[in-house]
């Protein structure tokens, strides 16, 4: 009989690590997944189901540096820096300041076009058509503002997106009120992004693609992951909670979690938690054709299949610290304020972790200095976005064949 091959472990059930595992799997190689939890268990469950092929706009950009110090003073703001977490946090902000100033901005945001213009051709190539048509809606989304006045953030991402040749159309306060019948007339004005769109249920589509991987052979197995041991001759030798399990090849996925695999290996990587809420309204009382994010009060609103998911606050206070429900009670208020007649009494509350980098792109490649040992994970807010598309590229790399676009902005090396 041939001797048994180690698999290809790849660590995290998330979309990052699934799509990853699913192209591996189908090119050939043997691949475990291991996760502690089912897909999908963590930031791919709760996030606000958002595709944005077309979005290549940066969270760090200029002036940002300025509102530093409210974001310490006002816990129920868009986002929040935990006092008692700001010196761990500390590194990582200063280097967001950085990726900030406009001779990064253009580079990065080039980056995130690149990576980002194929996700809808890459979902339809790991899904199938007819399950793509079932779970995803490239019909697009929707930005609005409750002022006529645009900020110099908003006209920074108006230029980035004419420099990019990103089609868009204004929206009037009345296309407004046809497209999303009971909005509030302080919602003036909007944009639509035609090229973006949504899935109707995050979580059965990363259970899609948990099923997909088993029907193509793959393994998911219950199991924390606390160490990788390299090994002398290439291979390497994953620790769980409950054994060891040998690799021939390992990819590290585990979002917000990958440090602790990373550190003991001596690899430093700015990756910090973004904890991200959302409200889930099971009975909103009523029906939204397409997403529609307030730029003003930094929300969005998403159409799903159980009901609207209200999401977009992000505190920085580590993986720790015990849920600020309050930030989710602001949520409540916010969608009452954009639709008066939306019915909030029937909701559930969660939050996340995002595994967010300071500059805003993912960390895909081979892992500094250890061969077979590589990375897809920190893709923050854009996790359903550009998932699929950092897949392709680390599984090619993985695979030894040449990436679909340049790697290069995404390497660890860059933090280097």
């Amino acid at each position: 009989m041939p001797e048994a091959v180690d698999p290809t472990i790849v660590i995290g059930a998330g979309v990052a690590g699934l799509t990853t595992a699913l192209y591996l799997q189908r090119a050939g190689e043997t691949v475990v997944v291991v996760d502690p939890l089912p897909p999908a268990g963590g930031a791919s469950y709760g996030n606000a189901g958002l595709i944005s092929a077309d979005t290549s706009v940066p969270i760090a950009l200029p002036g940002m540096v300025r509102k530093v110090p409210g974001w310490l003073t006002d816990r129920l703001g868009p986002l929040s820096v935990d006092p008692r977490y700001l010196p761990t946090a500390l590194p990582w902000l200063v280097r967001w300041v950085m990726a900030s100033r406009a001779s990064r901005v253009e580079s990065i945001s080039d980056a995130m076009r690149a990576l980002h213009q194929t996700t809808f051709d890459c979902w339809r190539e790991l899904l199938g058509q007819a399950k793509f048509s079932e779970l995803i809606r490239p019909l697009g989304q929707v930005h609005a503002w409750e002022s006529d006045t645009e900020t110099p953030s908003a006209a920074l991402e108006r230029s980035l997106r004419e420099r990019q040749g990103i089609r868009t159309e204004k929206l009037t306060q009345d296309d407004l009120r046809q497209m999303f019948p009971g909005i509030s007339r302080r919602v003036v004005r909007g944009l639509l992004l035609p090229g973006n769109g949504f899935t109707v249920n995050p979580q059965r589509l990363v259970q899609t693609l948990g099923d997909l991987l088993q029907e193509a052979g793959g393994t998911l197995v219950n199991e924390r992951a606390s160490r990788i041991i390299p090994g002398e001759s290439g291979g390497h030798t994953v620790m769980t909670n409950i054994g060891w399990r040998k690799a021939r090849k390992v990819v590290i996925a585990a979002g917000a979690w990958s440090n602790d695999l990373l550190r003991p290996l001596g690899i430093r990587v700015p990756l910090e938690t973004e904890r991200g809420y959302h409200a889930m309204l099971t009975a909103p009382g009523i029906d939204l054709r397409l997403p529609i994010s307030n730029k003003t009060r930094s929300f969005g609103v998403t159409p799903m299949e159980h009901g609207l998911r209200v999401g977009g606050t992000v505190e920085i206070a580590g993986l720790q610290a015990p849920p600020n429900i309050e930030r989710a009670k602001v949520l409540l208020e916010h969608v009452k304020g954009m639709f008066p007649d939306v019915d909030t009494r029937e909701h559930r509350f969660w939050m996340g972790f995002r595994p967010s980098t300071p500059d805003s792109l993912p960390i895909l490649g081979q892992a500094p200095g250890l061969p077979n040992v590589f990375l897809a994970l920190g893709h923050g807010h854009f996790g359903m976005t550009g998932g699929p598309p950092s897949a392709k590229i680390v599984s090619n790399i993985v695979l030894g064949r040449p990436s679909p676009i340049d790697p290069a902005p995404y390497s660890a090396q860059r933090f280097v």
